[in-house]
């Protein structure tokens, strides 16, 4: 088997499709992960099958994904934000981050509510389809910033570069049974199912690569 096939494993849920009512709801839920989750996977996996691209490991093909066709700049995105994103979401969510990164929050934005705010701003002002995004920069320090489509801040390409640690999917496939056209409403519900646990980890993990 290749790098890039033994990376490539589309991911359990984790949870009931219910399980982040009333926020999200049970049927937006199983659209998005059955539909368009496993859409950007399936597509992902016949776009590098057979090329030069099944010797890499997917996190050298995201940071390498400009020399590559748009297929996989989609999909490989779509796949990427995904399978961080499920990990992100938990109904016993909420509150505040513990530790090390409540402090980097502090240092950085000097309030928890100010990051909540710059943070909830970006996913509002993304225009069109996209993700907000908290992402650990190659000096350490925290950045907020947002990207269109499926793009993330691990692409060379990207707009904001950087170890993204938390993330928010602000396509209307994310929330438009529930909210419509109130992507407000959604950002908002968002704080309630953050698990803040794996944020927690994934800001360790960061950390550990850059050092």
């Amino acid at each position: 088997m290749n790098t890039l096939t033994k990376d490539l494993i589309f991911p359990q849920l984790g949870m009931e499709y219910n399980a982040l009512e009333p926020y999200i709801d049970s049927m937006t839920m199983e659209i998005h992960y059955t539909k368009h989750h496993r859409a950007y996977y399936d597509n992902l996996m016949n776009a590098v099958k057979a090329t030069e691209m099944e010797n890499m490991s997917f996190i050298e093909l995201l940071n390498h994904i400009s020399k590559y066709p748009t297929v996989v700049r989609n999909n490989g995105g779509g796949h990427f934000n995904h399978s961080m994103f499920w990990k992100l979401l938990s109904g016993k969510g909420g509150g505040e981050p513990q530790g090390e990164l409540r402090e980097a929050i502090l240092k950085k934005f000097n309030s928890f509510d100010e990051f909540k705010s710059t943070f909830s701003d970006a996913a509002k002002n993304r225009f069109g389809s996209g993700w907000a995004w908290l992402s650990v920069n190659h000096d350490g320090s925290l950045l907020v910033a947002s990207t269109p489509n499926q793009d993330n801040p691990l692409m060379d390409l990207a707009e904001c570069h950087g170890l993204p640690i938390l993330g928010l999917d602000v396509w209307e496939h994310a929330y438009y049974l529930k909210y419509q056209n109130r992507r407000p409403d959604y950002i908002a519900a968002f704080w309630n199912i953050i698990n803040w646990k794996v944020v927690e980890e994934n800001y360790r993990n960061a950390l550990s690569t850059i050092r």
